[in-house]
């Protein structure tokens, strides 16, 4: 052995020649990458093929809870076709509109505070201003519609009457 053969480190028979092994390690990880890119890819069409399911069929929790309310209603105009009886109908409706506001209610949505409470802009609309004696200037005398709010967020501004100074 000579003294150039020393510093070699020695060469295993059995492994594959040099230029093989690494080329064939490459092509092993290049499939493994397209392997994990193509999962990484079902699994983004199957979240957005969800997402977009859910969201088309978001509403279908109040419509469930809508129809009966719309049964009612319909009962109301069939009943108030047959009868005379105004004080019955009007009822009717009291128990359908507290239908309504109870099933709002159960999905989070709120009716904005509006009789004597200090004009909001961010919840109130302000239609009309009156000069009322007694009353104080910026507080909100009644409303000509209910405004409503789902958990923070407003639905529909209620639409007040202001008091303004004399």
């Amino acid at each position: 052995m000579s003294m150039d053969d020393a510093d070699q480190p020695p060469v295993d028979e059995a492994a594959p020649p040099a230029d093989t092994a690494p080329s064939a390690q490459a092509d092993d990880l290049r499939e493994r990458l397209l392997r994990v890119q193509a999962e990484l890819e079902n699994f983004r069409k199957r979240s957005r093929r969800e997402y977009d399911e859910a969201q088309r069929y978001r509403e279908i929790d109040v419509l469930r809870d809508l129809l009966p309310v719309l049964d009612n209603v319909l009962r109301a105009i069939e009943a108030s076709e047959k009868t005379t009886d105004i004080d019955s109908l009007r009822s009717g409706f009291r128990m359908t509109a507290q239908q309504i506001e109870k099933l709002l209610a159960s999905h989070g949505c709120t009716t904005i505070e509006t009789d004597g409470v200090p004009f909001d802009p961010t919840v109130h609309d302000a239609i009309l201003q009156q000069a009322v004696p007694g009353a104080t200037p910026g507080t909100v005398l009644g409303a000509a519609s209910r405004g409503y709010k789902l958990h923070d967020r407003v639905v529909r501004p209620a639409q007040v009457i202001v008091a303004k100074g004399e």
